[in-house]
């Protein structure tokens, strides 16, 4: 629980790092590939070459290439058209995912869960039915995106490493993030703006805080305390970045919002985030 206690604090700041400071400034392409070519950095030296099953090595490779290569590149999108206490109230629907797709991996389902994706959809609806456009449905699509990602890639992981019981996490780590640099290496051949390609040094240093801190460090102790509890309490968590992330972002940068539908909207969610985890004692009991 402390691993992903000290990562909701680390990861807080970087909605609003993205969001004020590189989005719509320097290429989303550039910025994940050298944010995962950082972190990669970070795992080499730790990484087991030799010893470690080639097909374990495939599918952590393939874990990371979901959980934060396919993430970063959906969610960095999502900022060109949504403002960052959007961005970060729309993760909310992680915990949803996370139960639904390890429930999957484990051969369940659980038809309750739809009830209370469908409120989460209507508290995203409210915070902006004044300006529900094409912009505002293709940024909410990509933030899904991104938590679809992000829930598959951890609830595999879990249910990958529950199986490897003899397996020193720090070891294998690396494969995680060399995954997604392939990802992130062909995403920036294919789409990559190279008019802007040339961060500032205030830019450079959040790419560098961003690859080292947030990613390199983050996802390893987020899996690592991924592992460590049960689905249900890594639900939760996945969403207690979210008041964190707005405090920060409302209070340092002031982002101009319509806070009484930001409020009502946020309550609406809330209120689905509740009635998940309602649903998720009634199937515990049943």
């Amino acid at each position: 629980m402390r691993y992903l206690i000290l990562m909701t604090l680390i990861w807080a700041f970087s909605f609003s790092f993205i969001g004020e400071v590189l989005a719509g400034q320097v290429d989303s392409y550039f910025a994940v590939l050298v944010r995962i070519g950082l972190s990669s950095l970070v795992f080499l030296p730790f990484t087991k070459f030799r010893g470690v099953p080639t097909k374990l090595k495939l599918k952590i490779m393939l874990i990371g290439s979901v959980q934060i290569g396919f993430m970063y590149i959906f969610f960095y999108q999502s900022f060109l058209f949504l403002t960052v206490p959007e961005v970060i109230l729309f993760t909310i629907f992680t915990p949803i995912y996370v139960t639904l797709i390890y429930d999957g991996l484990k051969g369940q389902f659980k038809p309750l869960y739809l009830i209370s994706t469908g409120v989460a959809v209507l508290g995203a609806y409210i915070i902006r039915y004044q300006n529900v456009n094409s912009e505002f449905i293709t940024g909410f699509l990509m933030v899904q995106g991104a938590n679809i990602c992000f829930a598959l890639g951890q609830s595999a992981y879990k249910k990958v490493m529950e199986s490897n019981t003899n397996i020193v996490q720090r070891d294998v780590f690396g494969y995680f993030h060399f995954g997604a640099l392939l990802v992130s290496i062909v995403a920036f051949g294919l789409f990559a703006n190279t008019d802007k390609l040339s961060p500032t040094l205030i830019q450079w240093g959040v790419l560098v805080w961003l690859g080292v801190v947030a990613s390199g460090l983050g996802y390893f102790l987020w899996n690592k305390g991924a592992c460590e509890v049960d689905a249900g309490v890594l639900a939760i968590m996945n969403n207690v970045h979210v008041p964190a992330g707005l405090i920060i972002n409302l209070l340092i940068w002031g982002t101009p919002t319509n806070y009484p539908l930001l409020t009502l909207g946020s309550g609406v969610i809330a209120f689905s985030w509740w009635l998940h985890h309602l649903f998720m004692k009634h199937y515990h009991t049943t």
